[in-house]
């Protein structure tokens, strides 16, 4: 049990996805200015990183380990993502059409979003089992998500305040988000000297 707390606050906190991989950085900017949206686009990339990370698993294991076929990785663990990214399309698209034309451009592009396929890669660079595999993809994902609301909280918190011109738009973003990251730093820096 132990392992999985570590391995859980490892993948969200310490090793956090978008802070510490800096992975994930195209949405990060362009879906944080509001929170509802950020929120969103969490639980969009929480439910194709986990379920793309379950069939990059079993694909990786079962087909191109056992087969010597590692060099096709690449391009399966793509057309796995694209699939789920298909499949949280449809679903946004039935079930929340609100949050599917807020979030536009944004959900198709999940599918190169370098986070979700830097998770999948991990996982096989880690050699987890499959439990562990879900844990962390879930963790890093649900970590991804954490990052992606706090800084929607700060850029609308950052629009309200008086920002000298020459900091404004993208300028504050990037110096928010420096200091996010090294706020995060701290917990990876734990018992270091």
């Amino acid at each position: 049990m132990q392992d999985i707390i570590l391995l859980i606050v490892g993948a969200a906190l310490v090793n956090n996805v978008i802070l510490a991989r800096f992975l994930g950085l195209c949405s990060f900017m362009g879906v944080t200015t509001r929170v509802d949206t950020a929120l969103g686009m969490g639980a969009a990339c929480t439910f194709v990183i986990t379920i793309s990370s379950i069939g990059d698993w079993a694909i990786e294991r079962w087909l191109l380990e056992p087969y010597g076929l590692g060099y096709l990785r690449t391009v399966a663990f793509i057309l796995i993502i694209a699939s789920a990214v298909q499949l949280n399309e449809a679903l946004f698209r039935r079930y929340s059409p609100t949050l599917f034309k807020l979030l536009g451009i944004y959900l198709p592009l999940i599918t190169t979003n370098c986070a979700v396929l830097g998770v999948c890669l991990l996982l096989v660079e880690g050699r987890y089992g499959f439990m562990d595999s879900v844990v962390f993809a879930f963790a890093s994902s649900v970590g991804y998500s954490l990052v992606m609301v706090l800084f929607a909280g700060l850029r609308e918190r950052v629009a309200l305040n008086d920002v000298p011109r020459l900091f404004a738009g993208p300028p504050i973003g990037f110096i928010t988000a420096s200091l996010l990251a090294l706020a995060f730093m701290g917990f990876s820096g734990m018992g270091a000297k």
